[in-house]
């Protein structure tokens, strides 16, 4: 079986960025094993979750929306931009379905963080650019580290040849272009990874005791666009496909 993972559009509002960043998206997935699916942000709620059914795992995408600050109970910040109503819909449909039939997750950036408020926790409204600019952006290959905690869920999927070690903590390259963060982890959440020079939340995830256990993971950077030359980038898509293949329901 070629698992179907689900991926929303990024936006409802720039199609510019749609076709810019989508089918780096559909590539990773595709080059993972699975067979990406689409998922219009204009679909009816029955739409949406009859389209979920028929997957075996969903892919949150990032987005330049920012997540609506009420839905974590706090008010709007300044530098938060608006948020993607449409967007939001289609996510919360899907993790609604993913949940209650426990299939595989996968959150990247804003995904990461709609997962996370979506389980109750909270965001970072705005980071500071020093020490380190976590707003680098596409052009920026590495921006900096992730330090990953080496008997995580994470841990045990990233390539440890591209990663260096000290105190059974992996340091990964990462890129980065985001300007919000997690701040409380989502309920049943831990952190995985961080920024060492910061502290800032770079990946969280469920815990997870083996195959056939809920598959759930989140990190801020992107890994769709570093996929043709990391290794650890193919095999969170890899392992996503394959949490799929075995998820039975």
């Amino acid at each position: 079986m070629t698992p179907r993972i689900a991926i929303p559009m990024p936006t409802s509002f720039d199609p510019v960025y749609n076709r810019a960043n989508y089918s780096a998206y559909v590539e990773a997935v595709r080059s993972g094993g699975g067979e990406p699916v689409e998922v219009a942000l204009s679909l009816s709620e029955a739409e949406i979750r009859r389209l979920a059914g028929d997957c075996q795992g969903i892919v949150l995408p990032g987005s330049p929306a920012d997540v609506e600050p009420s839905i974590y109970g706090q008010p709007r910040d300044e530098a938060t931009a608006p948020a993607d109503v449409a967007r939001e819909r289609v996510d919360r449909a899907l993790l609604e379905e993913a949940y209650q039939d426990e299939k595989p997750i996968f959150g990247i950036c804003f995904g990461v963080q709609m997962l996370n408020a979506f389980l109750g926790g909270t965001l970072v409204q705005d980071l500071a650019v020093v020490p380190v600019n976590h707003a680098a952006g596409r052009s920026v290959a590495v921006a900096h580290s992730a330090a990953v905690a080496r008997g995580s869920l994470l841990g045990g999927i990233v390539d440890l040849d591209e990663c260096s070690e000290s105190d059974g903590i992996l340091r990964l390259p990462i890129n980065s272009s985001h300007h919000q963060a997690i701040g409380i982890p989502g309920a049943g959440f831990t952190v995985s990874a961080r920024c060492p020079q910061d502290g800032v939340v770079e990946a969280v995830e469920a815990p997870y005791l083996g195959p056939g256990d809920h598959f759930v993971l989140g990190v801020q950077w992107h890994p769709e666009r570093s996929a043709g030359l990391s290794a650890s980038s193919r095999a969170l898509f890899a392992r996503l496909v394959a949490e799929a293949r075995r998820w039975r329901g």
